[in-house]
């Protein structure tokens, strides 16, 4: 008998493969339930998904019967939780109280011991309700009064730039050093990771201005021994002398006082058709070139190795010039504006 799927179930199995946190036992019924839907044959199925004739007639069968809540495994055999809700609730209260002076966070063994529960019992309470004391996260609270309205200038560049204008997103990266080590790297092998030697020479520091155009994802790079607005000046005549005469160009950044200075204002009334948008205080996590800076970060100078700042400089631009062969805008989100973190 032919398993059919209605519009609802079948949307239902596409999200489920979409997921990132069902398990893989899960994902490979909804693909075979999918499949029997759209009239593949057992042997088609098996071939493909790498599944037995007996895992799809059982499943087929299951669903036949229970509809798409069956696809979740059935009760084990064995002793059944029997936690006290009233204590598990106790376990939870407590876990959001700060722990007796002087520990900073909760252990499930800590947590056991008062509680008169094993540590395990209080892992799988913690577990259930998605609870973990031993992790820490760090924000900076954004105290600027206009954060919405400098919030939604910047995130409107991003959705609906101005038509016949380009969005540059800007910032830079300063202080990168040149660090050369004193030690032979020892290659990846099997089993073992490549190793760098701990000691390290010091062959001084550069900064890197950088503007990631929004809509291409491509970057104009210039790199400075000083941070100074003086560079930064310099860094926007060579990004100006990039675009068309005629074309408008709007510019992201942050609230470095170095964008602020008398001599960027003045550059500012002298080129009419750049504008500058400043993203609120403490949120340059707004600033899309952010994300570029991370990514440079891994591929090439966290483990890089530079023989002096003109050797730094050399891979720098080679890495924005391959950069520039294959890129693409970065899919940005912001998805709601109420989250925004203030101080309680």
């Amino acid at each position: 008998m032919d398993l059919i799927l209605s519009a609802d179930d079948r949307r239902v199995l596409m999200g489920m493969l979409r997921a990132t946190t069902i398990s893989a036992g899960l994902a490979r019924r909804a693909r075979v339930i999918l499949a029997l839907a759209d009239g593949h044959s057992y042997a088609e199925i098996a071939d493909s998904l790498g599944v037995s004739d007996t895992y799809i007639a059982r499943w087929k069968q299951r669903v036949g019967a229970g509809g798409l809540p069956a696809l979740s495994d059935l009760p084990r055999s064995g002793r059944p939780d029997r936690l006290d809700p009233r204590m598990e609730a106790k376990i939870l209260a407590k876990t959001q109280e700060p722990p007796p002076a002087p520990f900073t966070h909760w252990t499930t063994r800590r947590m056991g011991e008062l509680m008169g529960v094993s540590y395990v019992t209080v892992h799988r309470v913690w577990q259930r309700a998605g609870l973990k004391p031993h992790q820490l996260e760090r924000y900076v609270t954004s105290d600027d009064p206009d954060f919405e309205t400098k919030a939604a200038d910047v995130i409107a560049l991003y959705l609906t730039p101005p038509a016949n204008a380009v969005v540059f997103s800007v910032d830079e990266k300063t202080a990168i050093q040149a660090l050369d080590r004193l030690d032979p790297v020892l290659p990846l092998s099997s089993g073992r990771a490549e190793r760098h030697g701990f000691e390290y020479k010091r062959n001084g520091t550069l900064s890197l201005y950088a503007a990631l155009e929004v809509g291409t994802g491509r970057v104009e790079g210039m790199t400075a021994s000083r941070h100074t607005s003086a560079e930064f000046v310099r860094f926007l005549d060579r990004l100006v002398a990039t675009q068309p005469v005629r074309c408008e160009i709007h510019i992201i950044a942050d609230n470095l006082s170095a964008h602020k200075t008398k001599a960027v204002t003045a550059w500012l009334g002298a080129h009419p058709r750049v504008h500058m948008h400043f993203t609120p205080t403490y949120s340059s996590w707004l600033n899309q070139v952010e994300l570029w800076f991370a990514k440079i970060e891994r591929d090439m100078i966290a483990r890089g190795i530079f023989t002096s700042t003109a050797d730094l400089r050399r891979k720098l631009m080679q890495y924005i010039r391959q950069h520039n062969k294959t890129c693409q805008p970065i899919q940005w989100a912001y998805s709601n504006p109420k989250r925004r973190i203030r101080a309680s």
